[in-house]
């Protein structure tokens, strides 16, 4: 079992227990030791279904309404969850608890369930009192849990956006940017100071948006755009760009995050074969997510060119992991003659 589980599961049953025995010594020492089994068994069968009334309040209702700001679903569905759990609670004792530890008349389901005063006050009332304090100590757990998460992400953020900015754009590339425009300017080419301007919005993009959390996708892909233009200075007429786009949404997504892949096509596809070069690039962002895909033909590689690619795409999934947790899908595609990247994230335009 995971660790943190174990710990979680430990600090509710210290939690629970300590309450449990509080009540029960209260009540003993207030009547005596005859009532004592008494109160130990309605203790009992009231903890049982404070466990699971406030198990669920936190789990369900918060988690899924209260934090994301579903305030109304929220307070319909907490009261009628309190209202349901103080009926079951009473059905539970009077119908089957009571007869094996008092001797008391039972009360119909229908009395029990339009009898909203005693409910309220023996059942309703106590049940959130004790689920007040339960989630109080959730959210202050939380709190800390997060905290600690948030420091660990943003030094992991730091570290990977390091590995990104020193893995982007390989010295090769700007190497041979360099070249094409020096040839350009010999000849004295209308493209010399297109290319430069060009290579001078990448080197500003990675320098200096590249250290913020999210961009807009548009700019990215504006910026690989300007890539893709140099890129075309070193591979002429063998090169075959299909570029797709519908961005109904200005979502945002990590800086580089396309940028790394559009790079990994060239440096592990193109860069490898001497023959025609196709990359077909696919971006649809919508109201509740981003889809970007890119498709390049792949060359017969060897373990070493494998290896290198699968570092370079495990540190992409690495960064999708510290940005988007577990609401993320990766999936990549290595067939004969292509390979293909398919990333999905969450719509993040507000």
């Amino acid at each position: 079992m995971n660790a943190r589980i174990e710990k979680e599961i430990g600090y509710q049953t210290i939690f629970w227990l300590a309450l449990f025995i509080f009540g029960t010594a209260r009540n003993y020492s207030e009547s005596g030791e005859s009532e004592f089994r008494e109160f130990f068994y309605y203790g009992l069968c009231h903890l049982i279904f404070q466990i699971a009334g406030s198990n669920f309040i936190y789990y369900v209702l918060i988690r899924k309404y209260f934090d994301h700001k579903k305030y109304i679903l929220f307070s319909v569905y907490l009261l009628s969850a309190t209202y349901v759990l103080g009926v079951l609670n009473r059905i539970f004792i009077v119908h089957l608890a009571e007869p094996f530890f008092a001797n008391y008349p039972k009360n119909s389901i229908i009395e029990i369930v339009t009898d909203i005063e005693y409910l309220l006050i023996c059942y309703i009332i106590p049940f959130l009192s004790g689920a007040f304090i339960f989630i109080s100590v959730k959210y202050i757990l939380r709190y800390n849990s997060e905290k600690q998460n948030t420091v660990q992400l943003q030094k992991e953020k730091a570290e990977l956006e390091l590995k990104a900015l020193k893995s982007q754009l390989n010295p090769h590339f700007l190497f041979n940017t360099l070249n094409n425009i020096y040839s350009l300017s010999i000849v004295n080419s209308s493209y010399t100071s297109e290319s430069i301007s060009r290579l001078s919005d990448i080197l500003d993009y990675v320098l200096y948006k590249g250290q913020q959390r999210l961009v807009m996708i548009s700019d990215e892909l504006s910026i690989i755009d300007a890539y893709i233009e140099l890129e075309k200075l070193r591979y002429d007429e063998r090169l075959h760009i299909t570029q797709f786009e519908n961005i109904k949404f200005p979502n945002f997504v990590p800086p580089l995050l396309y940028l790394s892949l559009v790079e990994n096509a060239f440096k592990h596809g193109a860069e490898k074969t001497s023959g025609n070069i196709d990359i077909r690039i696919s971006v649809v962002t919508g109201h509740d997510h981003s889809i970007f895909k890119i498709e390049n033909s792949a060359f017969k590689k060897d373990s070493g060119n494998r290896e290198k690619t699968g570092i370079g795409l495990k540190n992409i999934e690495k960064q999708l992991q510290s940005y988007y947790s577990d609401q993320y899908s990766m999936k990549i595609t290595d067939k004969s003659n292509w390979f293909a990247i398919e990333i999905i994230i969450p719509g993040n335009h507000d």
